[in-house]
């Protein structure tokens, strides 16, 4: 069973994008294009956009928190965003989206060996509330 955890509570479906490194949003993200924009990450071009993000923690800069909060406004955020290791910042981000623009995305943590068995491109349904997270996945994507 995994053993996720709540930071911001929400539903989301989307297909997962695995980063290989952690994600500052300052810099990294364009939040008028959801597009990963970060020169030096190995998956610079990614479009984030709806995409349930996946990434051992968030990296840097506390101006990172309103990067996140404009993609979510703009309706480029990633649906959902799942991390190995608790961040304040990127868990800040959503939650100032959600009192200002009354805009929510679920941002949870999830055990090491369940992450590692999430490849980029399934299907995951992330559910998280006060008391519990969970994550349900498809190891496909919709296109087979």
């Amino acid at each position: 069973m995994a053993e996720a955890r709540t930071l911001v509570a929400g539903h989301a479906t989307g297909i997962a994008l695995v980063l290989d490194e952690p994600l500052s949003f300052w810099g990294g993200l364009d939040p008028a294009t959801g597009i990963l924009i970060d020169s030096h990450h190995p998956q610079r071009g990614a479009s984030l956009t709806g995409r349930v993000l996946l990434m051992p923690s968030g990296r840097g800069s506390s101006s990172s928190s309103y990067v996140l909060a404009e993609a979510i406004r703009a309706g480029t955020a990633p649906a959902a965003i799942v991390l190995l290791e608790a961040d304040g910042i990127v868990a800040l981000g959503a939650i100032v989206a959600r009192e200002l623009y009354g805009s929510s995305m679920p941002v949870i943590t999830l055990d090491r060996r369940s992450y590692r068995r999430i490849l980029s491109d399934s299907v995951l349904e992330i559910r998280a509330n006060a008391d519990s997270a969970s994550v349900t996945y498809s190891p496909e994507s919709p296109g087979g």
